[in-house]
């Protein structure tokens, strides 16, 4: 298993500035330091960039401040095993503008279909917020929307800041830290992940649909497949990137390797668990 350090890497980064869009209307602020083998986040969880309007008819609630304060290791450790986060099992980290990544959801239906609902997670099969058609989470573009708490927080692609942070397909953006220490990137990443001269790609996940579809599941006709978590299972191969999203490779701010996550446009979008010790 791999470890390095991340030490001297955005350790200074610091924003506070007034957002004036229409349903923020507050000062966003997120402050990242490295003290010891620490890195430090502290946060009010407001977005730096254009949002969506909330509340909306698929979510029903207000974007407030929410404290933010979490610490991730300098020194992260690939391990053998992946740990699944998210929900109340804690945020799988967070972009650099102090919002969190928290890519499952609260919604959930019963075996029948009959009974379903956007929070709570009573029933056997979780609804997916991105990449369906049945269930409206009221996502803004920047694939996000608002927990009761008012906590915004992003399922997938972080449009608007990655488009603050210059992201585009000329080169690889570093847009967060995963919950184990390691760096999250938007999107790109080299076709040869051992060569930083190589062209640049968009990262795909490496999960497919099930091939065989359970008994207990509601109806296909009524949710089609992709609805659920359940309906994706992760094959190796199939894609760039490991079953959290990731994989070991070089980066520019990571000359020499680093393990690594993706924020991807497939399936899961961001990843559901991470492969670092905790």
């Amino acid at each position: 298993m791999t470890s390095g350090s991340t030490d001297g890497v955005l350790c200074d980064y610091f924003y506070n500035e007034f957002n004036d869009s229409a349903s923020v209307q507050m000062t966003s602020n997120a402050d990242w330091s490295c003290t010891g083998s620490t890195r430090q986040l502290t946060a009010n969880g407001i977005p730096d960039h254009e949002t969506g309007t909330f509340p909306n008819p698929g979510n029903p609630n207000t974007i407030s401040e929410t404290a933010v304060s979490v610490s991730y290791t300098l020194t992260p450790e690939q391990t053998d095993t992946a740990s699944t986060l998210g929900g109340p099992r804690g945020a799988t980290g967070y972009v650099l503008n102090g919002v969190k990544i928290d890519a499952n959801t609260a919604g959930s239906c019963d075996d029948s279909g009959n009974s379903c609902s956007l929070v709570g997670n009573t029933g056997n099969w979780h609804i997916e917020a991105l990449g369906q058609t049945s269930f409206d989470f009221g996502t803004d573009d920047n694939n996000a929307h608002v927990q009761p708490n008012g906590s915004y927080h992003y399922h997938g692609m972080p449009e608007g800041f990655i488009a603050l942070r210059g992201g585009d397909s000329t080169s690889m953006t570093l847009i967060g830290w995963a919950a184990d220490g390691f760096p999250i990137y938007a999107r790109y990443g080299y076709s040869d992940a051992q060569d930083a001269t190589s062209s640049l790609k968009a990262m795909t996940g490496s999960y497919q649909l099930v091939e065989n579809v359970s008994s207990n599941r509601p109806s296909t006709s009524v949710y089609a497949l992709g609805t659920f978590a359940q309906d994706w299972e992760y094959v190796a191969g199939s894609g760039d990137l490991d079953e959290c999203n990731g994989r070991y490779g070089v980066t520019p701010e990571f000359p020499q390797g680093i393990y690594h996550y993706y924020a991807t446009d497939t399936y899961p979008y961001f990843q559901r668990c991470v492969k670092g010790q905790l």
